[in-house]
């Protein structure tokens, strides 16, 4: 925003957690400020040097955003961000920063086979693979919460939604939905206090 370099930043970390929510925060909070956010797909990233080509000519200030971000071994679309990523398609635009959200921490989708494969130079093969993350200049790393953070987080949204219950009652409800929805997350927690709306 204020003309200095940016980073471009990868998401990781368990479902649930807030990443591509943070993403659309920042994005809200600073859309004052000319921040806009463009949302592509996986398969569009192909399209992404002439995307930034034109978005370089615009006054304004731009994320594109590719949310749930994993590839393949063979990916088409793995070299060209990769590129990107390096400078080497284009030269870089001063305007546009680009964040990506992923439930992996190293983006590529590796099989048991693949490990046992006929290449002789696996390890280099695999390393190439895995270094996608590093081209990144930052890495956020996302968690699930435990416990009191996750019930601390259903109190907040409970509170906000105007939701009265005993705080005894919203707990041993909200650790009960945790756990018919596989673990605690903001989004369950979101979910939870959703559900509790729609029943008053």
């Amino acid at each position: 925003i204020a003309g200095r370099p940016a980073a471009n930043i990868l998401l990781c970390g368990d479902a649930g957690t807030g990443k591509s929510s943070t993403v659309k925060a920042v994005t809200n909070f600073l859309a004052p400020e000319g921040l806009r956010l463009i949302e592509i797909r996986k398969e569009q990233i192909l399209s992404l040097p002439s995307i930034m080509e034109t978005l370089s000519r615009n006054p304004l200030k731009f994320i594109i955003f590719i949310d749930d971000l994993s590839f393949t071994r063979n990916d088409d679309c793995f070299g060209t961000l990769k590129a990107i990523l390096e400078g080497s398609v284009s030269v870089r635009n001063e305007n546009t920063v680009i964040y990506a959200t992923s439930n992996r921490r190293h983006l590529i989708k590796e099989s048991f086979s693949e490990r046992s494969g006929d290449d002789v130079h696996h390890n280099d093969t695999m390393q190439e693979l895995i270094s996608l993350s590093e081209r990144f200049g930052m890495t956020v790393l996302f968690s699930k919460p435990n416990k009191e953070l996750y019930l601390k987080i259903v109190h907040k949204l409970a509170e906000a939604k105007k939701i009265n219950l005993k705080n005894a009652d919203l707990d041993s409800l909200a650790e009960a939905f945790a756990l018919r929805k596989g673990g605690r997350s903001a989004r369950a927690a979101e979910q939870f206090t959703d559900l509790l709306l729609s029943r008053e």
